[in-house]
């Protein structure tokens, strides 16, 4: 099923509803409460995805559509908009601006369109990751260790000591630097599709190559352990450092 330039101006204009929802509550008044999951939501949250479910409604009625916030209209197109309002609503909530509102057009399962399409663009500009000639020169990135699962944590720290550096924190804004050049890897677990569904053309649109921990394509199946790196070289090493769970 092929993305088109309708759809790739769609995704922006979605992601401009979200935003002009989102501005009035960011470091202002949120209504922070807690869901079901004791994670944080906020007003800006259920605005920003109230928003752009109006427009994909209005102007794409056959399509699904899975909000984080909102939870799950069918369709009959065998296409579904994915939509995370804020991605870092933590971030969010301690005025840190080191958040996003996550797009992605997903077609029989499959991530086909990130909110900034392909190839990657920054500020209208071609984004592109950079070359890792060795694990041992990358830096890592992940939202936060205590996401893991003791067998992951025991295999994420193994990747830890493999590379050059790991920094914490940052949701979805870690995947903008890897495709941007800034960032070699972000390994994460336990995300859903709406984490992950729009990085993963805006990463291998710029260059690079994400995948689950077994080095298999990320699909609306698949269970929320997620690679993403700069150069697709380093893979193999990633999922070999990755694959000493529990040993």
């Amino acid at each position: 099923m092929r993305v088109t330039q309708a759809d790739r101006d769609f995704a922006n204009q979605l992601a401009d509803a979200a935003g002009a929802a989102i501005r009035p509550y960011f470091r202002s008044a949120h209504g922070l409460g807690t869901k079901a999951d004791a994670s944080p939501v906020t007003l800006a949250d259920r605005a920003a995805e109230a928003a752009m479910r109006r427009l994909i409604e209005a102007h794409f009625p056959n399509d699904a559509i899975i909000g984080e916030e909102y939870g799950v209209r069918e369709g009959t197109s065998g296409r579904a908009w994915v939509l995370d309002p804020i991605d870092g609503t933590r971030g969010f909530i301690t005025g840190r601006p080191i958040f996003g509102t996550l797009i992605a057009l997903v077609a029989d399962g499959w991530p086909m369109l990130g909110v900034v399409g392909q190839p990657t663009t920054l500020n209208g500009n071609p984004a592109s990751t950079r070359t890792c000639r060795e694990l041992k020169d990358a830096l890592l990135a992940t939202t936060s260790p205590a996401l893991f699962g003791d067998d992951q944590l025991h295999a994420f720290e193994h990747l830890d000591g493999a590379v050059r550096s790991t920094v914490l924190g940052g949701d979805c804004y870690n995947y903008a630097c890897v495709a941007s050049g800034w960032l070699d890897i972000v390994v994460e677990a336990g995300l859903k599709l709406h984490d992950f569904a729009a990085l993963v053309p805006v990463v291998e649109g710029a260059g690079g190559r994400m995948c689950d921990w077994q080095g298999d394509p990320l699909t609306a199946d698949s269970i929320g352990e997620v690679i993403a790196a700069g150069d697709p070289a380093r893979i193999e090493d990633i999922l070999e450092a990755l694959a000493c769970r529990g040993h």
